[in-house]
């Protein structure tokens, strides 16, 4: 909470220290995440309450039930989901005992680090075995994925019955690219069936942890079903120092798609044209020699 000004709210909860000092109370619901318009609250012991604007959808709802029933795989169980009349969602969910790998990453020994990629790639075994005939979030709804597609999180993509779909919907953020280029990238694209159950987002942040071992993965919101290749490719998506470790650590334990992965980073440097890096002006070169 604020202290430079003893009538200014906490932006968080709106206490003031001037209300704090006129009673005794401690909150045991606190604030511990926020990105964006999101929020997550630790509330006592138990439950986190995650709050945020109603779109784009989170899927964490179906997603979680969907898992508790097919899969064996460490999750918070939902505890209750609601909108309210401002169109804030909100999701209950169990707390899970420990810490994210985030935080314990600098504390863990080499071999439980090891540990604990050798748990999460036996948890995500069992989602590849998750498959369906379209690329889509559960019961046939759109995916939101801002890596995939490099569109924003708001943009919702498919369903696709097809990889022919699913590159009409990527070609779009590589529209200024020529035409030449765009045509030669396309055969490029790596098979996408059988598409997947994918978390998508196996961050650091996204993994908890107690004594050395894996205590659940967390944040299911846009799991779905997606290129076979994505989850490989997602787990090389390093967003610090720790994320980068844990995830070369991770992807020498999963199944490799190095031809989705490579397709992507050049995906990726092509969506900066024209302010291409020697790197992305490396691709397009190649792309307009074929």
């Amino acid at each position: 909470m604020a202290e430079t000004n003893n009538t200014n709210p906490c932006p968080a909860c709106s206490w003031t220290s001037e209300k704090q000092r006129c009673c005794s109370y401690a909150s045991s619901v606190k604030l511990f995440y926020g990105a964006s318009q999101r929020g997550a609250w630790f509330v006592g012991a138990d439950v986190v309450l995650k709050g945020r604007p109603a779109d784009p959808p989170t899927y964490e709802v179906p997603n979680t039930e969907f898992l508790q029933a097919y899969t064996s795989i460490s999750i918070p169980g939902i505890a209750k989901a609601w909108l309210d009349k401002n169109n804030r969602q909100f999701i209950m969910v169990d707390r899970v005992e420990g810490e994210n790998l985030q935080d314990a990453w600098a504390t863990l020994s080499p071999e439980a680090r090891i540990r604990i990629a050798d748990q999460t790639a036996k948890f995500l075994e069992q989602l590849r075995a998750l498959q369906s005939s379209k690329m889509a979030s559960l019961g046939d709804a759109p995916l939101y994925s801002g890596w995939l597609f490099l569109q924003g999180t708001k943009t919702p993509h498919g369903p696709f019955t097809s990889d022919d779909e699913f590159w009409a919907s990527l070609v779009r953020t590589l529209d200024i690219l020529p035409e030449k280029a765009r045509v030669a990238f396309r055969k490029r694209l790596p098979p996408c069936a059988p598409y997947t159950f994918t978390h998508g987002d196996l961050t650091t942040v996204n993994i908890m942890v107690k004594d050395g071992n894996l205590a659940a993965i967390v944040d299911w919101e846009w799991a779905g079903y997606y290129p076979v290749w994505w989850e490989y490719t997602a787990a090389g998506i390093g967003l610090s120092k720790e994320d980068a470790e844990w995830k070369e650590l991770l992807r020498g334990k999963m199944q490799g798609f190095e031809g989705g992965r490579a397709f992507w980073k050049d995906f990726y440097k092509l969506s900066r044209f024209p302010d291409l890096d020697d790197e992305g002006k490396e691709v397009l070169e190649g792309l307009m020699r074929e």
